[in-house]
């Protein structure tokens, strides 16, 4: 019989425990289908990207203090106080760092006390600023702050640590940024794309990248196809790690024996 399991409501602890398991039986193996490379960072990625950061972050920080404001007022009224949501992100080397956003969801929860599934909490405000990318403004805090760039790949939360091998652990020899967009934009945002991209950005950070991708960043933003997709949520689900073969692994694919060890771990609870 086939096992139906929704990764993303499974208990946070459970979760994790299928995503070490995960880990622990692929990870390394996985290290033999991808290349071996090392970051060689020049004076540009050392030095100027953050004068640029600098910047640009003081000047977006000015201009969008109206906009902020108003969605700030608008924030309080649609779902309350606090109107800010914080969340531990990994930076450059895996340091944790702060990010702040408007909140866009409820605290709404189930007869068991228990929160709703995110899409169930978010909204209409609150889709509309995901939808218009109105939520990433505050990331411009950390961008002038230091923990983040303009263009780097997007932090992922702590629960993600120890689930890359090493190829794309490169993702973090860089700081985070707004976004990395795909260089080829007819490419489907999925995660082994995006996890690609991350790692040759990390080995390619100059001066004509960066202003390559933020004319990307800047098209994506107002035009590009996956701007539905990202007010709904990432459609491949949470990044699990990697099959015996190598492939990316997504909470969508996940295979069925770890479903199977996890019912079976918990039998008797």
């Amino acid at each position: 019989m086939s096992l139906k399991f929704d990764y993303d409501k499974l208990p946070r602890e459970q979760a994790l425990a299928i995503a070490e398991r995960i880990a622990r039986d692929n990870r390394e193996n996985s290290n033999k289908f991808y290349p071996k490379a090392k970051v060689k960072q020049g004076f540009y990625a050392l030095y100027g990207k953050r004068a640029l950061d600098l910047l640009f972050s003081s000047v977006a920080l000015a201009i969008t203090l109206p906009v902020n404001s108003v969605i700030g007022v608008v924030t309080y009224f649609d779902v309350g106080s606090p109107i800010f949501f914080q969340q531990k992100r990994m930076g450059k080397g895996c340091k944790p760092f702060t990010m702040v956003k408007f909140r866009n969801m409820t605290n709404e929860t189930d007869e068991n006390g228990v929160l709703l599934r995110a899409d169930l909490r978010v909204t209409k405000w609150g889709s509309f600023v995901r939808s218009t990318s109105l939520d990433e403004l505050l990331n411009f805090i950390n961008v002038f702050k230091g923990d983040m760039s303009i263009i780097g790949p997007r932090p992922l939360p702590l629960a993600y640590k120890g689930r890359f091998n090493d190829y794309h652990e490169l993702r973090h020899s860089v700081k985070p940024g707004l976004d990395c967009p795909l260089l080829d934009p007819s490419k489907v945002m999925t995660w082994e794309n995006r996890l690609e991209n991350d790692a040759w950005y990390a080995q390619n950070v100059t001066f004509a990248t960066d202003v390559k991708l933020v004319g990307l960043l800047v098209r994506e933003t107002l035009f590009g196809k996956d701007k539905k997709a990202r007010s709904a949520g990432f459609n491949e689900g949470t990044f699990m790690g990697y099959f015996e073969d190598g492939r990316v692994m997504d909470s969508n694919h996940i295979p069925e024996k770890y479903y199977r060890e996890y019912l079976e771990d918990n039998s008797g609870k």
